[in-house]
């Protein structure tokens, strides 16, 4: 029998329910000549015919082809599409290692305000005081929940930030006379991680975990000669677990003349708590998207600030907000060029300053203590969910977690065909989006599984119940599993032609 979705999550239907095709039709579907959705007034002007204010040869033969609809079923169309969507605002979202929480909408509100919307990035510094000083203290709070002793903001994502560390990385190196070319990675790392060092001309080096999921310092003893330039390490790492002997391992990286990364993909669950700079990292970047809840957007506008220890800041990139005191109190912020040793621009103007904006709103909404609360919220959660999922999805290692943990469904595949993507394509029709799947790669039939600290006891229970119902279908009738979803608009796709023969255009008549 069917399991009953659980409704308080289902996302919302528009139409009628056609298997494997859309729930709401295309817009030259709806398209009818002669309609329109906007009436221009009466001209108060002489009338110019087209031709005498543009050339004939930039003008076109034909009309566009584009759909005649109202304004109101312009707006009805993408109202519903919109429904159909999955989204942080309408359903749980536990995408392991991405942390997918709760944007608070105070913090659009204020960064749409006109004086950071609106300012021409070329306006004079002068005039410029009040973001100047934002950004300013901005760098000061990052440092002081980083560790660390200077913050850049210019990166534009994570990725962006781990590419800006390791070209500091590798002047450091070559100012002190040292042409290291290696990175060594874990075998558990971010697939960005080798991605950044292969981008910034370096070599990597990856090293295996221990059966407890952590790094193996002997394996690491191994990889640290003379070449290796960085040692990239997320803490807690992509199991959710915390690396305990992180000291060790900083202190073993240090002495063969290579530095620290961390990557800061899971700095949600340290704020308040640990600080990468207390922990021996020389370097860090911030994913504001996830820790500071800015919206994701899709690939962007993001930012991903790098903060440095103090040997590192002379290769900041530029340019940099500089505060100058005037007397009694009173500052004056500039943008300063940079120093000789400068890695250089690695963004326009000063990055993406309207998600700044919101980090900082947040930053300052929640304070010190209630930064903390973020991360004990989300370790709370974490810890919960995979009490609740134990029995049909054990952990990876079945140890205390941190904000996130990795199930397994390596049990239900070699017992009933059942694999960790059919789960996750099942829990669609349950109305939640699916957790991260196969990764981290050194776990068999892996569901990586966030829920971030802005979610509540009932969602979480709710969810648990929905992955107990998927586990008695697995057992009862697998190939209703194996061939979900069966409530979305569009059911089980051929995911191997969807890669090697992608269909991006949509017209009418065309196939889906």
């Amino acid at each position: 029998m069917e399991a009953d979705p659980v409704k308080v999550q289902a996302p919302p239907a528009a139409g009628r329910h056609s298997p494997g095709r859309l729930l709401e039709p295309l817009l030259s579907d709806l398209s009818e000549s002669g309609r329109k959705g906007f009436q221009f007034p009466k001209l108060d002007v002489p009338e110019v015919p087209i031709e005498r204010l543009i050339p004939e040869r930039f003008l076109r033969r034909e009309d566009v082809p584009l759909p005649e609809v109202s304004e109101r079923d312009l707006v009805k169309h993408f109202l519903r599409l919109a429904h159909l969507n999955f989204s942080v605002e309408t359903n749980f979202y536990p995408l392991g290692s991405c942390t997918m929480k709760y944007n608070p909408k105070v913090n659009e509100e204020i960064a749409a305000l006109a004086g950071f919307s609106k300012v021409h990035p070329c306006t004079p510094d002068p005039a410029l005081q009040g973001i100047l000083k934002l950004l300013f203290d901005l760098e000061e709070l990052f440092k002081e929940i980083l560790g660390m002793d200077a913050v850049t903001l210019q990166p534009a994502a994570g990725a962006h930030g781990e590419l800006t560390a390791l070209l500091i990385a590798s002047a450091y190196h070559r100012a002190r006379g040292s042409h290291r070319t290696k990175v060594v990675v874990p075998n558990s790392a971010h697939g960005t991680n080798p991605a950044s060092a292969a981008l910034a001309g370096l070599t990597v080096v990856e090293i295996e975990s221990t059966s407890r999921g952590r790094v193996s310092l002997s394996a690491l003893q191994r990889a640290m000669d003379k070449e290796a330039a960085v040692f990239m390490l997320t803490n807690p790492n992509t199991l959710g677990l915390f690396e305990e002997e992180v000291l060790e391992i900083a202190s073993l990286v240090h002495e063969k003349g290579a530095l620290m990364y961390m990557d800061g993909a899971n700095l949600n669950a340290l704020l308040g708590l640990f600080r990468p700079g207390d922990m021996g990292f020389d370097m860090v970047h911030v994913n504001v998207h996830k820790t500071f809840a800015i919206p994701h957007g899709s690939g962007g506008p993001g930012a991903g600030p790098v903060g440095v220890q103090a040997a590192l800041k002379p290769f900041l990139p530029g340019p940099i907000v500089v505060r100058e005191p005037q007397g009694a109190g009173v500052f004056r912020y500039r943008l300063a060029s940079p120093g000789s040793d400068s890695i250089g621009r690695v963004r326009s103007f000063f990055g993406n300053v309207g998600a700044l904006v919101r980090a900082y709103a947040y930053l300052r909404a929640l304070g010190k203590e209630g930064l903390r609360g973020v991360s004990e919220g989300a370790i709370l959660n974490a810890n919960y969910l995979k009490a609740l999922v134990r029995k049909e999805f054990p952990a990876a290692v079945d140890e205390p977690c941190l904000h996130e943990f990795v199930a397994t469904a390596k049990e239900w595949k070699a017992k009933t065909g059942v694999r960790a993507l059919d789960i996750a394509k099942r829990l669609l029709d349950h109305g939640f989006y699916a957790p991260t799947i196969y990764f981290p790669l050194i776990v068999e039939e892996a569901l990586m599984v966030e829920p971030t600290e802005t979610e509540s006891r009932q969602t979480l229970e709710a969810f648990a119940q929905a992955l107990a119902a998927i586990a008695r279908e697995a057992e009862e009738t697998p190939h209703r599993v194996q061939t979900a979803p069966h409530r979305m608009p569009v059911s089980r796709l051929d995911e191997v032609a969807a890669a090697r023969s992608p269909n991006v255009r949509w017209r009418t008549g065309a196939s889906s």
